[in-house]
């Protein structure tokens, strides 16, 4: 047991990224922290760590070690908080990547409704167009838009966002309006660059099937801005029908090849293991029976 103890506390000291970060966390004194460490090295017969004055790095053994032992030491952890969230209404602080733009416009009213019915537990969002890295930040889980690239996370799909091509009146009048989808290369188009093969829309119309290569002056990574810009005549963007829906209605922006579909943008729940505590199990099942 006293070997598991001090596995765990080596995968604290590698997601810290050092023995003092690692210490205050854990609420012991470094050189208690340092010294288990070592006793684990000696029980095991290799070097996990190259220490150094500013840092740790891992040796290619401690690598190997870690991988294997992040997912044995999540498992028990996630384990140990389903056996007391069983008894324990859901609670504690709930840790979680979210996309701007998506969190803004979709899942607000969710989250509130969320937390009056779970009093108990409180939140700590970080909302950014980047993919955190569930492994060595403390979240608890991510929501992600569009193409995954393969990993070894937990991936599960909550929603699909229908898409549409929008410009404004303003732009369409300037530069004309595309009546076939190959006349989008002809036209300024506000790609997404944090989607995989962004710069090439797919567009379908019964078995009629088009991949259309665009390019613009813009190309950026918030849906929020893309939507923004397009109402401000700077070209034609590729973006989610709740997104625009209020641009509609005031003729800020039109849709364009309506008859023509995209295929919808998947939304997905990223975990780093299938084992997840009350909380975050909660939370998935409200987001996936709202969406």
């Amino acid at each position: 047991m006293e070997r598991l103890a001090n596995i765990g506390l080596f995968v604290e000291v590698v997601k810290a990224k050092g023995f003092r970060r690692a210490a205050e966390v854990l609420g012991m004194p470094n050189s208690t922290l340092s010294r288990k460490i070592a006793a684990l090295e000696k029980d095991i017969g290799l070097r996990l760590l190259h220490r150094t004055t500013r840092k740790v790095e891992l040796t290619e053994a401690g690598r190997n070690y870690f991988e294997r032992c992040k997912v044995i030491i999540s498992d028990v952890q996630s384990a140990h908080e389903q056996l007391t969230d069983m008894i324990e209404k859901p609670s504690g602080k709930l840790r979680v990547s979210l996309p701007t733009d998506f969190t803004s416009n979709y899942l607000v009213p969710i989250i509130v409704d969320f937390a009056n019915e779970y009093p108990e537990i409180s939140f700590d969002f970080e909302l950014t167009p980047r993919r955190a890295d569930l492994v060595s930040e403390p979240l608890d889980m991510a929501i992600r838009i569009g193409h995954l690239p393969d990993s070894n996370l937990i991936a599960r799909q909550v929603a699909s966002l229908p898409m549409g091509l929008y410009a404004s009146p303003q732009y369409l009048e300037q530069a004309g309006e595309p009546v076939h989808p190959q006349e989008l290369s002809l036209h300024d188009c506000i790609c997404m660059t944090a989607k995989t093969n962004s710069h090439i829309w797919v567009l379908q119309r019964k078995q009629e099937k088009v991949e259309v290569r665009v390019g613009g002056r813009f190309a950026l990574n918030s849906v929020g801005m893309s939507c923004k810009l397009a109402t401000l005549n700077m070209g034609i963007a590729l973006l989610a029908e709740e997104i625009v829906r209020a641009d509609l209605l005031v003729g800020n922006l039109k849709q364009i090849l309506p008859e023509w579909k995209l295929a919808p943008s998947p939304v997905y729940v990223v975990t780093e293991t299938r084992l997840l505590p009350a909380k975050v199990q909660c939370f998935i099942d409200y987001l996936i029976s709202r969406l």
